[in-house]
């Protein structure tokens, strides 16, 4: 049911964005929410998302609907707006779940883990298949209804002082890595290091960690990590699709009429959808810009990528045998990434693999 009307209401917000707002909103009392973002203002893409959401909401109410955004440490820290939204000292938020690991495993789910589903196979399992569902049964613990509010699409590795050339070269690298990546980089060797966005670049600088990652080209170039760390890998293994959430605090959605929680579904999809094609539009761009000022591009070594691979199936294993939270999402979670690879096998893969090799 609730599958059926996500994509009814994702259709909806381009009716309603076209033209005015039906009169059945104007109707509604006037309303304020105040929404907490873990991103700073300077990341248009990523914080973005939260006032290209709170604009949308504005518009699909007739200006009755406000909701005011709020950067990394106006109201509370970035790592800070689950504890905010759960005992409702603002209304929403808008994060990366993962970040949130430590409360429990199974909010990774709901973002991205290490050789997990790429943005599509995401929204593919969100929407049609069983993942909001299970989701909002998880949050439902913390007092959270949660809406898909975008995603970067497949990450980089992050940039290194010195280029990785083997899985020797992990051993001991202080790295910042966002959310349940680290737990898999420690099982070959590594210091994961969970720092906001905002924080990241002095402590490279600084020489407190050896590498960090962020997102992707456009919002690195944005943060100057090139500056202070040259060399620039490739894949995010462990951000192979991050979907980033709106976070709503059970009591203030229930208390909403029909029609505003139709407008929070409908401003939410108008979110989502903006958030990757902006990163998709903007990435190339910056990557040549960022190759051309001397950045040096380099691959995670086989090797690597194998025994992190190894190291994450036999961790989620382990999760599956003592957190019940963890194994009722990802049973279902890995069956439906394991049909997906099937799938992008045959066509998105064998088609951008030849796409890739010509002279475009």
């Amino acid at each position: 049911m609730e599958r059926r009307i996500f994509i009814t209401r994702t259709g909806l917000a381009g009716v309603l964005a076209a033209g005015s707002a039906p009169a059945i909103v104007h109707a509604q009392t006037a309303l304020r929410w105040r929404l907490a973002s873990s991103f700073p203002k300077s990341l248009d893409t990523i914080f973005g998302a939260a006032e290209v959401f709170a604009k949308k909401v504005g518009e699909l109410s007739g200006g009755k609907f406000q909701i005011s955004v709020h950067a990394a440490g106006e109201i509370m820290p970035a790592f800070g707006v689950v504890d905010a939204v759960q005992n409702a000292t603002v209304e929403m938020a808008h994060t990366a779940p993962y970040y949130f690991f430590g409360k429990d495993e199974t909010f990774a789910l709901g973002c991205a883990i290490p050789f997990g589903l790429n943005s599509r196979q995401m929204t593919a399992w969100m929407v049609e298949g069983n993942g909001l569902k299970l989701m909002r049964e998880f949050y439902h613990q913390y007092n959270i209804v949660n809406f898909p509010g975008g995603n970067t699409g497949a990450q980089m590795g992050g940039w290194f002082r010195k280029e990785i050339k083997s899985l020797a070269d992990m051993k001991g690298l202080k790295m910042r890595i966002g959310g349940f990546g680290g737990r898999v980089l420690e099982r070959i060797g590594a210091v994961p290091q969970n720092i906001p966005g905002g924080d990241i670049y002095p402590a490279l600088e600084k020489g407190t960690i050896d590498a960090a990652e962020w997102v992707g080209p456009y919002d690195d170039q944005k943060l100057g990590f090139n500056k202070v760390a040259p060399n620039y890998c490739y894949p995010g293994w462990w951000e192979g699709g991050p979907q980033l959430d709106f976070f709503v605090n059970t009591k203030a959605y229930d208390a909403l009429t029909p029609e505003y929680k139709a407008v929070i579904e409908a401003a939410a999809a108008v979110a989502h959808i903006d958030m990757q094609a902006k990163y998709d539009y903007r990435n190339p761009a910056a990557l040549k810009q960022l190759v051309g000022s001397g950045t040096r591009l380099f691959r995670f070594p086989k090797e690597v990528m194998e025994a992190a691979f190894k190291a994450s199936q036999e961790m989620y294993a382990e999760l599956s045998a003592k957190n019940q939270n963890w194994k009722k999402v990802y049973e279902d979670y890995a069956k439906v990434r394991a049909d997906q690879n099937l799938w992008f096998r045959f066509a998105e893969a064998a088609f951008d693999d030849f796409m890739q090799t010509q002279k475009l």
